[in-house]
């Protein structure tokens, strides 16, 4: 061993600086894929500053987006079954929840609260795409379930953020009957005239849009958000044929009656505000003439 062999891993410690971690300063936008300074997306409400594509969120990061700063207050996910099935494929479905709640820091694909819009209390369920694609499962059914519960306990105003794959295929049948139980819950709510409002975001699909997510009052889309049940490449492959452009996308939806509107994330608020200003004031007379 030479001289130079000896002190080299001495000079490689010294000199050698530990880069910083580019997820933590740079983001790539899916569609044009600019590289976005961190910061700047985060100051534009991480829509890209090139092309005005909306990235996906985390639930929390919708919740502070949502709701005025200091009045929200998260809820308990319920405590259900992890693994009803003892499911596995290339890996335990033990061990995706584990990596998806470390990556997450989130129990489930539903992270559910309350908070003011304004000068109105809500109460607020977000999908989690990050956590097993947001998927619906029986703790995201519990969550839904317990949040509207809130809401018909409180005569908060419910409003519902999607962002899902569909039902979640290791829980088997067991995920699927969360689409009646959502639907039952979504209908209590219109029995006690409490307004239900949801936003569609990239992507909504399976059973989250076969039950609950197309159930509002008032159903209000993300700019060119995927939005069905099946895919489109599944359903081109089906019925072998080509589908018109921007098919399932926000503005197609909005065009055939699908949703009543598309807004930008940074109107988002105010619309909901406005939406919400609207529907409680028509409660609110209606009670009056009632009493």
């Amino acid at each position: 061993m030479n001289w130079f062999t000896r002190i080299a891993p001495g000079l490689k410690k010294i000199f050698t600086i530990k880069p910083a971690d580019k997820k933590d300063l740079w983001l790539k936008c899916e569609s044009c894929e600019a590289m976005i300074f961190h910061k700047d997306a985060s100051d534009n409400l991480f829509v890209c500053t090139e092309c005005d594509y909306h990235m996906k969120i985390s639930a929390k990061e919708r919740f502070r987006q949502l709701l005025d700063e200091g009045t929200i207050k998260y809820l308990d996910n319920p405590e259900t079954t992890l693994d009803p099935l003892k499911f596995k494929d290339q890996k335990r479905y033990t061990d995706r929840i584990k990596e998806s709640r470390n990556k997450t820091k989130n129990s489930d694909s539903v992270v559910i609260g309350q908070g003011k819009i304004d000068s109105f209390d809500v109460t607020l369920a977000v999908h989690d795409f990050n956590f097993m694609g947001g998927s619906l499962g029986m703790a995201a059914g519990e969550s839904i379930i317990r949040a509207i519960e809130n809401s018909l306990t409180s005569n908060y105003p419910f409003i519902l953020c999607s962002s899902s794959g569909g039902a979640r295929m290791q829980e088997g049948i067991l995920s699927l009957m969360q689409m009646p139980r959502t639907t039952i819950m979504v209908q209590s709510l219109r029995e006690k005239q409490i307004p239900y409002l949801v936003i569609l975001t990239n992507p909504t699909t399976g059973g989250v849009t076969a039950s609950y997510a197309m159930l509002g009052d008032i159903h209000i889309a993300e700019p060119d958000a995927l939005i069905g049940f099946a895919g489109p490449r599944v359903i081109e492959n089906t019925i072998k044929q080509s589908l018109p452009e921007g098919f399932q996308r926000s503005e197609y939806l909005l065009e055939h009656g699908m949703v009543d509107a598309v807004v930008h994330r940074k109107d988002l608020k105010g619309t909901i505000s406005n939406l919400l200003d609207l529907l409680t004031k028509n409660i609110k007379e209606k009670s009056s003439q009632n009493g």
